[in-house]
């Protein structure tokens, strides 16, 4: 089955991966900046997100091999690869399994490391949505403010919200499945893998996802990256500073 995906512009393959409990859409606005700089970028939907396939199965060896496969029937070689926090880790395995295919890349605020679950009171929150009660954005909102109590988290995750048929809304990810193998979310990049492509690993001035003790283990497994703290952002550093998020981005990959 084949991953779910919007292109925007012609050039150099340039592929963007959400977070966990994103989707592709969530770049929109810097893909079409990055389109604008001549790539042909491919907002990708990973399994389970999206609109991409549901599957029982959920881990990042499957997910780089969807991509492998994406890849494979698109065409792409030399690509630009871009994940932000699963989606880096998944960006990450891929580029240590399929170097070849990649030329340059970026890791947003993720590290190898493993890292224990920390998404409950979302994913008891979502799980918490009765959609034969809820019928609107703003219900889901209220019911969902009990658990999260960050108005943007809350945006964020409600993106998921669409229209199943008329007058029933539902989620677009399988919302079950991700509950059950939320651990995988966390699972450290294998221990030998390694990539020896120029890569570059951006972080939040008011993130705790790469800290300084993870320095040493990302030049372990990427010799030949470096680091770039982004200011004025937290975890989710390209909606929170654009600007130089996309500024970073581009003085890496010219």
């Amino acid at each position: 089955m084949m991953l779910h995906s919007n292109i925007i512009g012609e050039g150099t393959p340039f592929i963007i991966l959400h977070g966990f409990l994103g989707m592709g859409d969530n770049w929109k606005t810097l893909a079409k900046r990055f389109a604008e700089a001549n790539f042909e970028v491919h907002l990708v939907d990973q399994r389970n997100h999206g609109r991409s396939f549901h599957s029982d199965d959920f881990d990042y060896e499957l997910m780089a091999e969807d991509l492998n496969q994406y890849c494979v029937a698109n065409n792409l070689t030399d690509i630009v690869l871009l994940g932000h926090s699963m989606g880096g880790k998944t960006a990450m395995l891929f580029a240590t399994k399929y170097p070849d295919l990649v030329n340059k890349l970026i890791v947003a605020d993720i590290s190898p490391r493993y890292y224990p679950v920390h998404h409950d009171a979302i994913l008891e929150g979502l799980s918490s949505l009765d959609f034969s009660k809820i019928k609107t954005r703003g219900e889901a909102d209220k019911e969902l403010s009990q658990f999260v109590h960050e108005e943007g988290v809350r945006m964020f995750l409600l993106k998921n919200l669409y229209w199943v048929e008329k007058g029933q809304l539902g989620l677009r990810i399988n919302l079950g499945v991700l509950k059950e193998n939320v651990s995988e979310v966390g699972e450290a990049l294998p221990i030998h893998s390694i990539f020896k492509g120029d890569t570059l690993f951006l972080r939040g001035d008011r993130s705790e996802y790469i800290g300084e003790a993870d320095e040493a283990i990302i030049q372990r497994h990427f010799a030949n990256s470096r680091i770039i703290t982004i200011s004025n952002a937290g975890h989710w550093l390209h909606a929170e500073n654009p600007k130089d998020f996309y500024a970073a981005v581009m003085n890496f990959v010219f």
